[in-house]
């Protein structure tokens, strides 16, 4: 037994006819807005039409050739400035001739050539706190926050003592008494490296090697500071006191 389904009939619009409201029709969806594209564009860059774009770089306007020789020509002048130049270190005020001289001033405490130290600098205290530091790293101890804060409780007590015993004449300013505590602690420096080489047990030894280089550093820094400072001769005496704690002080660090 069969059963009938009524099928709607299919009515397919005419071109001239109107579509029936019934009939579903596709949407095709809306092109996206575009701005309207400039007839002329002053500026080659901005305007998206290639061709426009060679033409107009090809024959540049006036006002922007003259600013383009002007770069140009800035370039040019720019290049031969440079060449001039300092060097980097010149510039930072690090002259590693100067480090080298005041260095090698400290090796004979002796005869030490004071003309050198007129001109204060931190470039080689800074290296000999560095080297210093790895040595004691090398020995096992982790001292870069000690040394570094008896560096500047060092150089503020040679400079507050020099000071009060010189009264109103006295010329020495903190920024040399740090530059001649770095430099003088060169010795000290030499001491750490030595003592990687001395056994520990050998107590007595490690006592008579860091006294002679104490004294070694307290003959340079006290000489230089005589040398330097107005009055230092009347005090020589309690100058070499002072610079013999403060280098005391650091070979305690290295024996210990």
């Amino acid at each position: 037994m069969t059963k009938d389904f009524a099928i709607p009939p299919v009515v397919f619009p005419s071109g001239g006819s109107t579509a029936n409201p019934n009939v579903q029709q596709r949407r095709f969806p809306a092109a996206p807005f575009q701005p309207p594209r400039p007839s002329s564009s002053a500026i080659p860059f901005m305007s998206f039409d290639i061709g426009s774009a060679a033409a107009s770089s090809a024959a540049p306007a006036g006002p922007f050739t003259g600013t383009l020789n002007s770069s140009a020509s800035f370039g040019g002048g720019g290049s031969s400035s440079f060449e001039d130049e300092e060097p980097l270190l010149d510039e930072l005020g690090i002259h590693p001739d100067q480090i080298w001289k005041k260095t090698r001033s400290i090796l004979n405490p002796f005869r030490i050539n004071q003309t050198v130290h007129h001109d204060s600098d931190l470039s080689g205290p800074i290296f000999l706190y560095l080297a210093l530091c790895l040595f004691q790293l090398l020995a096992g101890k982790i001292q870069f926050g000690v040394i570094l804060g008896w560096i500047v409780v060092s150089s503020i007590f040679l400079y507050a003592v020099f000071n009060m015993l010189a009264g109103r004449n006295g010329n020495l300013n903190l920024h040399t008494c740090t530059s001649l505590v770095g430099y003088c602690l060169l010795p000290v420096v030499i001491l750490s490296a030595v003592s990687l080489f001395v056994p520990q047990g050998a107590g007595a030894v490690r006592f008579v090697v860091a006294g002679v280089f104490v004294l070694w550093s307290t003959r340079a820094c006290s000489a230089l500071v005589v040398s330097l400072a107005d009055g230092g001769e009347e005090h020589r005496g309690l100058i070499s006191y002072a610079c013999f704690l403060i280098y005391t002080l650091f070979s305690l660090l290295v024996i210990f």
